[in-house]
């Protein structure tokens, strides 16, 4: 290993490094218990507090906290814990003809010393969701949470040191320049959440000591709606799914991209349904969050002003509150090409709407852009939802449904070029966090050895032989 002693965070590198072994070596029951002890402290010890951290960071409802953070980590454990002796378990594959008298299999192995950078629109969900997978892997771990959400921070640090010792697991509060100085170290495997520009950061970094990487990143995901969808259940869920925590979703419907004939149906429906879901005054409604920090409300602030530059055309909301950072549920129409609301990723209560004349010109438009880590799409045609699915690429899609594709385990999560690289949850968390070692063994005389040097004119009939039969 190089020198790297300066490092303020090396000593606890170290402890994990020196541990990393007696971890990895751990039985399947060793790790479930560490995942109950996880578990039982979100369940039981720190709920109620993790309600009112998230209440102080984002002004976000119970309800929203239950179903987005608590039951999102739960879930993740429980799915672990179900399926962690079928995933340890050494998966045997095929040996052909060709090596007859041997057999093979791919070992699990986790990868050892891991760094954990999680972001904060779900402080507890994307940083215990990383850590269930390294932890049911095999690894240690060192968790860098957001300085940006700072009482859900602490109480992280307060659950990790109650749960773990900093040997196996610790966590690490502070700024940015924390990060940096852990991306410095010889990481086994770095799994980073947040924006693509710091995304491409934490790449380079791992590149210095060759770590792997696996990067939730987000993009400006697309909603389509075509001529076929139920108008009114398609505004009903994507209204739910973009104001979910205010917006602050790497998840959340972008834009939505609609066919002319059918928006003013759509923009009445969305209407009908912020007023259910918020009332006529949603900020006064105890079901709608706030914006995380000062400067995420002055960035989003600055796109609203942009767009009223451009004489777009506010069809809902718009009003705004500094003191309170609150954002209204705002819906923008007629914006130009430029304006910032379709070039940058939004991340929070804005959705503007772009029509389309054509499918096609709907699919040339989305392939316009970066790929990203969520396309959804509302139809009853199946030769367009296959049309949309064949000639785009996006991370993951729901059809007729928006974010809901996170929350099932069975599914592999993430995005592809800028919206990501590598998946995770479930089994493909583990396989995030594991390296799949190759393993043959010989158990009698191998075909090969008849190959061996000192090669002759037979040895050479014998191996075209092989090569055309096996």
């Amino acid at each position: 290993m190089n020198d790297f002693s300066n490092n303020p965070y090396f000593e606890l590198f170290t402890k994990q490094y020196q541990n990393q072994f007696n971890i990895g070596n751990s039985t399947y029951k060793k790790r479930i218990k560490k995942l109950n002890r996880l578990q039982y402290a979100i369940e039981s010890n720190y709920r109620m507090e993790i309600q009112e951290a998230l209440s102080k960071d984002l002004g976000k409802p119970v309800v929203e906290t239950e179903l987005t953070e608590v039951y999102a980590i739960l879930g993740d454990i429980k799915h672990a814990k179900k399926h962690l002796k079928q995933w340890m378990k050494k998966h045997k594959v095929d040996t052909p003809l060709s090596m007859l008298g041997s057999s093979s299999h791919i070992k699990f192995q986790p990868k050892g010393v891991c760094l954990i950078i999680s972001p904060w629109n779900f402080p507890f969900n994307l940083t215990f969701g990383p850590l269930v997978s390294a932890i049911a892997a095999g690894n240690t771990a060192i968790i860098k949470p957001s300085e940006m959400t700072p009482h859900s921070s602490s109480l992280m640090a307060k659950i990790i040191s109650d749960v773990f010792t900093e040997d196996e697991v610790a966590l690490l509060e502070g700024e940015v320049e924390v990060s940096t100085e852990l991306l410095k170290l010889p990481f086994n495997h770095i799994f980073f959440t947040g924006s693509p520009q710091v995304g491409k950061i934490v790449m380079t970094a791992a590149a210095k000591n060759l770590a792997s990487v696996t990067l939730e990143l987000g993009g400006k995901s697309p909603t389509i709606v075509d001529t076929t969808a139920n108008v009114d259940k398609a505004a009903k869920k994507i209204m739910w799914a973009k104001f979910l925590n205010c917006g602050q979703i790497c998840v959340s419907p972008d834009y939505v991209l609609i066919d002319e004939s059918i928006k003013t149906e759509f923009i009445q429906s969305c209407k009908k349904w912020l007023h259910i879901f918020y009332n006529d005054n949603p900020k006064t409604s105890d079901s709608y969050g706030r914006i995380v920090t000062n400067k995420h409300f002055e960035r989003l602030n600055s796109y609203l002003e942009n767009a009223k530059t451009l004489n777009a055309k506010f069809e809902v909301g718009g009003e705004t509150d500094s003191t309170s950072k609150y954002i209204e549920p705002t819906i923008i129409s007629d914006l130009k090409p430029e304006a910032q609301l379709l070039q940058e990723e939004i991340f929070g209560p804005i959705l503007p709407i772009v029509t389309y004349e054509s499918l096609d010109l709907a699919i040339v438009y989305v392939n316009s852009k970066p790929r990203p880590l969520a396309l959804y799409i509302y139809s009853k045609s199946k030769a367009n939802t296959k049309k949309i699915i064949d000639n785009t690429r996006a991370g993951g899609t729901c059809i007729n449904n928006s974010v809901l594709h996170y929350a099932n385990h069975n599914l592999p999560f993430g995005g592809v070029n800028n919206s990501g690289i590598g998946k995770s949850h479930g089994f493909d968390g583990f396989r995030a966090f594991s390296n799949e070692r190759s393993v043959l063994k010989q158990h009698t005389f191998g075909v090969t050895e008849l190959l061996f040097p000192p090669y002759s004119g037979f040895k050479e009939k014998l191996a075209r032989l092989t090569i055309k039969w096996f």
